[in-house]
């Protein structure tokens, strides 16, 4: 008998399902697929941030140009940078990017760091011109930049006439290229003055601006004004200088040519009628320098440039404190420029605190570091609570720009040794390393060797005096004044 078996109504035994497994392998395959997109890059993550777009290289050269107007020239080069990033073939950016980093130089305290933003600038125009070879105005700002590269301070005197010879062909080559480029008219006038040809320069300028586009350009007025103070027209010169204000209102670079300027005729007044006849003319000095540290701070920059005109002017005044608050107030900008401290510790000089000088001008040229980094910023010690940290200073080589501080430090230690604190083979050392370079470089101080020599062989008289026992006269001697070189009468300095 055939019996039916028991349904299974507690439990049923397992079954494949032959749809269920195709759906399980059709989702693991999608799943792999999908791991395998977001991989490459082509299926994006959830919640992943949107990505920023690229900046337009448009929308860097803006940012440049606003940076120039606002006069933070370091931030202008950065977004031309930029701008080049993206393309690098722009020959227009890089011209405006060389014109920028040969003004930019002016800002630089040292020589080196001067040499190595104009060769800066000089790469820069070569490579505008390189990529646009029929551009007039790329050959001219290569003209400009080649000429200020023609600086003695830190190049050879045949390395500056190859510069000024390339600078005049360049300034040339854009007259033929474009014989109404006002700028390159402009920048042979100002080549043809470091070039000593005075006249032919007064004339070159004279012919820029009787050009109809002439008074919307700033260089041109700068030029002029340069021209003028070179010949020794100091008010026509302020005024030329007012003229590229106008156009330029933040470029605190012009600002300091007036101060300059104006601290050049009351040089003249006070050596004539007296200082209290020259005071005002001083305060119109000061007034310009300290336009430029306004406009600075309301850009954000800290340029020691004016706060180091301002300690001058009150130097040159024989108002010491103020100087030295303007020098200290720079040595906060940059406090590891060995500049800055060789001019605090000649402020210290002059105002006869010999024992700091000392400190300060150490910096200068030997380098410090720790403590005496402080000490060397007129500090007692390091105070890092206050922001005055201990830094590394390298010290300066000797050069025209330098030498004052080598042989005024050696002129203080030798004057305030004794017996028992004998700083005399330190001073010995110091002078003879400038009788060193006297001999070696004769032209570069044919100005100032007589003065330099009579301060080296005071310091000397003194040290070769000195008895072992009992204690020498102090006697600074009065030739060491703690100024620099004798003084041009052409130009003014800011």
């Amino acid at each position: 008998m055939n019996v039916a078996p028991r349904r299974p109504l507690f439990n049923r035994r397992p079954q494949s399902n032959v749809y269920r497994m195709f759906l399980w392998v059709v989702m693991l395959l999608g799943g792999v697929w999908i791991l395998q997109q977001v991989n490459k890059g082509d299926i994006k993550p959830l919640f992943e941030p949107t990505a920023i777009p690229t900046r337009a290289i448009e929308s860097y050269l803006q940012e440049g140009d606003a940076n120039f107007k606002a006069g933070n020239l370091g931030a202008a080069i950065t977004a031309y940078q930029e701008a080049l990033r993206l393309n690098q073939n722009d020959a227009k950016t890089w011209r405006e990017l060389a014109r920028i980093q040969t003004y930019s130089s002016a800002f630089l305290i040292t020589n080196p760091d001067k040499k190595e933003r104009l060769l800066q600038a000089l790469e820069s125009a070569n490579k505008a011109v390189e990529l646009a070879p029929e551009d007039s105005t790329a050959h001219a700002i290569r003209a400009f930049t080649l000429d200020w590269n023609a600086n003695s301070f830190f190049h050879t005197s045949e390395e500056v006439q190859d510069f000024l010879q390339q600078a005049e062909q360049e300034a040339l080559n854009a007259q033929q290229l474009d014989n109404t480029d006002t700028l390159a008219l402009a920048y042979y006038a100002e080549i043809l003055v470091d070039q000593q040809q005075w006249n032919r320069a007064e004339q070159i300028i004279n012919q820029a601006l009787e050009r109809p586009d002439a008074a919307q350009i700033m260089d041109v007025h700068r030029v002029n004004a340069y021209v003028l103070e070179t010949l020794g027209q100091y008010n026509l010169a302020i005024s030329s200088y007012e003229k590229a204000i106008a156009i330029e209102p933040n470029f605190t670079f012009l600002y300091l040519r007036i101060g300059a300027n104006y601290r050049r005729l009351a040089f003249g007044v006070q050596s004539q009628q007296g200082e209290e006849a020259a005071r005002p003319v001083y305060e119109k000095s000061l007034e310009y320098f300290d336009k430029a540290v306004r406009i600075n701070e309301q850009i954000g920059v800290k340029d020691p440039g004016p706060h180091l005109s301002i300690a001058r002017t009150y130097s040159q005044l024989g108002e010491f404190f103020p100087a030295a608050l303007n020098a200290k107030k720079a040595l906060e900008y940059e406090p590891t420029n060995p500049d800055i401290y060789g001019q605090l510790g000649l402020i210290f000089f002059r105002s006869r605190n010999y024992e700091g000088s000392i400190f300060s001008l150490k910096c200068a040229i030997r380098g410090c570091s720790g403590e005496d980094s402080c000490i060397g910023r007129g500090l007692e010690r390091c105070f890092p609570d206050l922001g005055e940290n201990p830094v590394e200073v390298t010290g300066l080589a000797m050069e025209p720009n330098t030498i004052v501080y080598y042989y005024t430090y050696g002129s203080v230690l030798a004057a305030l040794s004794r017996p028992k604190q004998n700083s005399c083979p330190e001073a010995m050392q110091v002078m003879q390393e400038v009788r060193d370079e006297l001999e070696a470089n004769p032209d570069d101080y044919a100005d100032g060797r007589e003065t330099i020599i009579s301060i080296v062989e005071a310091g000397e008289e003194i040290c070769s005096s000195l008895p072992i026992n009992g204690q020498p006269e102090i006697s600074v001697t009065a030739g060491a004044t703690g100024t620099a070189l004798p003084e041009g009468t052409a130009t003014a300095t800011p």
